[in-house]
């Protein structure tokens, strides 16, 4: 296993998960103008992923959203599109990928909004100071 920064380069892996995170959750797939304007967000460091790979496969993947927070009064970051294959579930690599995309953004803090069925998973990863209907993660 090895923890990256996703690059445009890994697009057609990252596909692959985005569209499994969305026929997850009851969601439309992206459309390809979607994974353009994700590419071009990408491109410019408007969102940053993050993901895992085994032997060259993305198997996981999460973004950061880079924000000043008044939380902390620094850099934070908003943590979303977090999606891990479902055959590498239960191996630790959810907290792994957290931690990694943390350190690798060099954000104070990570903020994260979750349907009620995951606030148990996100506490379990780290993020347990609530903010309103929002928990932070500090590493």
């Amino acid at each position: 296993m090895e923890y990256i920064r996703i690059t445009n380069g890994n697009m057609d892996g990252l596909k692959v998960l985005h569209i499994g995170y969305k026929q997850e959750i009851g969601e439309e797939p992206p459309t390809d103008e979607n994974f353009v304007s994700l590419s071009e967000a990408i491109k410019n460091g408007q969102i940053i992923f993050y993901g895992c790979t085994d032997e060259g496969r993305l198997i996981a993947c999460c973004s950061i959203t880079p924000t000043y927070s008044t939380f902390n009064y620094q850099t934070g970051g908003v943590f979303e599109d977090f999606y891990i294959a479902p055959e590498y579930r239960h191996k630790g690599i959810a907290r792994q990928l957290v931690r990694f995309a943390y350190q690798e953004s060099c954000v104070g803090s990570l903020t994260v909004g979750c349907a009620d069925c995951d606030i148990k998973m996100y506490h379990s990863l780290g993020f347990t100071i609530p903010l309103g209907n929002l928990f932070a993660f500090e590493g």
